[in-house]
């Protein structure tokens, strides 16, 4: 696992492109996700940002 970097403050690009979802974002990030990976992952990215936002720390291992 890499170490924790500076958390960015700039929102994640992210558009529709042949039937995938396409995800870019700052210092080089980008991803491409089926349209079933990105809807699970919108859910966890909602629920992972409630959860910063009450102050929770704890995150689930990967895996």
């Amino acid at each position: 696992m890499q170490a924790h970097h500076q958390a960015f403050d700039t929102p994640l690009e992210v558009e529709a492109i042949d039937g995938e979802v396409a995800i870019t974002g700052p210092d080089g990030l980008c991803a491409s996700l089926t349209q079933e990976a990105a809807i699970a992952s919108a859910k966890r990215l909602l629920e992972a940002a409630g959860q910063a936002s009450e102050g929770e720390t704890y995150q689930k291992p990967l895996g």
